[in-house]
């Protein structure tokens, strides 16, 4: 059961949120809050699998919330998915600093909500559809020096991490990796639980993300 934390200000959004996340059998809502700090809380006492926040909430915002959910100094991180009314690059960069596993904006249909939920839980993040190209150009653009350089990656990670990076990097899922390297899909599984850390991602959406980051990928194919 995949236990998920609903934070939004707005009531109707909040209720519809949690009425489309129950209603799957695979799926429970463990708290429903109204704000950033609420969130927070309730994620550190009861531990979700997915914490959905809203960006703009009152008092704590939900790019601060997940920061301090899931930055990269948390030691024991809660998954986020980020759901928002506003495609602003701002919001979607700041979200995934701050360490968010997933973005979707609100208008989101209702099968691309659940599959996020689900996606985020299994540690693969997700972003909105249209979304992906115009973060990874934006974020090489913003490129900044990363605790393991790419050169550096080749000598850390093994060909077949390397090479699964490269597929993962491409928008390819596990099972799609595993059908192109002709192997099971748990052993895709068992080299990304290898190859994040060494990373300092933890992720398969921030191991993308690095990739691009750090010249492993070009952006622009």
């Amino acid at each position: 059961m995949i236990r998920v934390l609903v934070a939004d200000d707005q009531p109707l959004v909040r209720t519809g949120l949690v009425t489309l996340l129950d209603g799957e059998p695979d799926i429970e809502v463990v708290a429903a809050v109204t704000d950033g700090q609420q969130a927070v809380e309730a994620a550190r006492r009861l531990r979700p699998d997915v914490a959905c926040l809203d960006i703009r909430m009152p008092g704590t915002d939900g790019i601060t919330a997940t920061r301090q959910l899931s930055g990269p100094d948390v030691p024991d991180p809660v998954p986020v998915l980020v759901l928002t009314t506003f495609d602003i690059d701002e919001y979607l960069f700041g979200a995934l600093e701050a360490g968010a596993s997933g973005f979707l904006l609100k208008d989101a249909e209702p099968e691309q909500i659940i599959g996020a939920v689900r996606s985020v839980a299994a540690g693969n993040g997700t972003l909105a559809d249209g979304l992906t190209k115009r973060v990874l150009a934006e974020l090489v653009s913003r490129r900044r020096t990363q605790p393991v350089t790419a050169a550096r990656a080749s000598e850390l990670l093994t060909p077949r991490e390397l090479e699964i990076l490269l597929h993962l990097a491409q928008g390819m899922s596990n099972e799609e990796i595993a059908r192109a390297l002709v192997v099971e899909v748990t052993t895709v599984k068992s080299h990304l639980a290898r190859m994040m850390p060494k990373l300092g991602v933890r992720s398969r959406l921030h191991a993308a993300v690095w990739a691009y980051q750090n010249g492993v990928v070009d952006v622009r194919r």
